[in-house]
């Protein structure tokens, strides 16, 4: 398979990864992705909350999506007690069992505090005491008094962030947090770039669409499907990667790592344009696995089907290891595929296309 995400492209993954971009407060990571997207669009639009769309051959009556989210987990600071240990309150679906010993940033007006989640040591520990809980993990940052944090500049209702930063395991594993989803922002900034390189002409308008608020309902990318009004949405997000220990492949699925991107079925997944989906990597020979979903996807793909009157849309997945702790990991060649999959797939839509299943 030909490469195709470069050098350059890889360093801005990194930086990407690495700047903190929690739910609500996505702004600066948005900025990032905004600079390296501007030289492949012919313009742009943002809205009241943060959520950016880069334009494509703009005002076509026909518009087209492609989608991503943001924003990653973290945490709010809740309540400062009187010694100076920091309580908290989940800011998305933030996993309480992987806290103890973990370095964090309090994100405040003059920058980020340090502090790490306390943990009581083994020798002292009893009974439920052992299991984390949003009970009983702290932050400590250093301080012995309530006054002594608010002169630090926290106070309640910043945002703290695991420290933890990108690498690469094996040349091909890219790791760290947040690759739910900033990959997937990644990977529509290659396709805009891809597009623009290989001048690349699309009979309709084309919106690269990096949405806010995913992690707590979906709401940037409902916002945004308000605002453009798309005839066809196709999204990515991540899945899971179930060949780990302690993974029932029984409830979870057969998802691994290496073998491809994932495309779902499901109501809120229009079935017309996924068999176009799975014709067009059939065609180009891209490497694919299926999964299922019961009722919603959990994704931006639900905001973007409900919304308007309807709009068709599709889901491809990026098989992830440890979803929701600071050592996410995808495949390189899964990131690759789904590049290829989108643009391929971009490539087989008319202007006009009717999805409909009833005509």
């Amino acid at each position: 398979m030909k490469k195709i995400i470069t050098k350059k492209s890889e360093n801005f993954l990194e930086k990407y990864l690495n700047n903190p971009s929690p739910t609500g407060f996505e702004s600066e990571g948005q900025k990032l992705w905004l600079e390296y997207m501007k030289p492949y669009v012919d313009d742009y639009l943002t809205d009241n909350y943060g959520s950016v769309a880069g334009i494509i051959n703009p005002g076509k009556k026909y518009k087209v999506v492609i989608e991503a989210h943001a924003d990653e987990i973290s945490w709010f600071v809740h309540y400062i007690t009187k010694d100076g240990f920091i309580y908290l309150m989940r800011n998305g679906g933030s996993d309480h069992m992987i806290a103890p010993s973990k370095r964090v940033n309090i994100h405040t007006e003059d920058g980020p505090v340090k502090a790490v989640f306390g943990w009581p040591a083994i020798h002292m520990r009893k009974g439920k005491e052992e299991t984390p809980s949003m009970k009983n993990i702290f932050l400590d940052c250093g301080c012995s008094s309530k006054e002594e944090v608010e002169a630090l500049g926290v106070h309640v209702g910043c945002v703290a962030t695991f420290e933890d930063e990108f690498m690469i395991l094996n040349k091909n594993k890219y790791v760290g947090r947040a690759l739910d989803n900033r990959m997937g922002g990644f990977m529509i900034a290659e396709v805009a770039r891809l597009l623009k390189e290989s001048k690349t002409k699309l009979p309709f308008t084309l919106y690269v669409v990096n949405s806010v608020q995913e992690e707590i309902g979906l709401r940037g990318a409902q916002m945004i499907a308000e605002r453009i009004k798309p005839d066809v949405a196709l999204v990515t997000d991540v899945c899971h990667d179930t060949n780990t220990p302690m993974v029932s492949k029984i409830e979870n699925g057969d998802l691994k790592s290496g073998l491809g991107p994932v495309l779902t079925y499901g109501p809120a997944v229009q079935n017309n344009f996924l068999k176009q989906i799975f014709k067009t990597a059939e065609k180009n020979k891209i490497p694919f696995q299926r999964a299922v979903v019961s009722r919603s996807t959990g994704t931006d793909t639900d905001a973007f089907a409900y919304s308007n009157e309807g709009v068709t849309s599709a889901l491809i997945s990026l098989p992830l290891r440890y979803m929701h702790t600071t050592v996410e990991m995808v495949h390189k060649d899964d990131v690759e595929n789904s590049i290829r999959m989108i643009i391929e797939t971009i490539k087989s839509i008319k202007a006009g296309q009717d999805f409909r299943y009833l005509k």
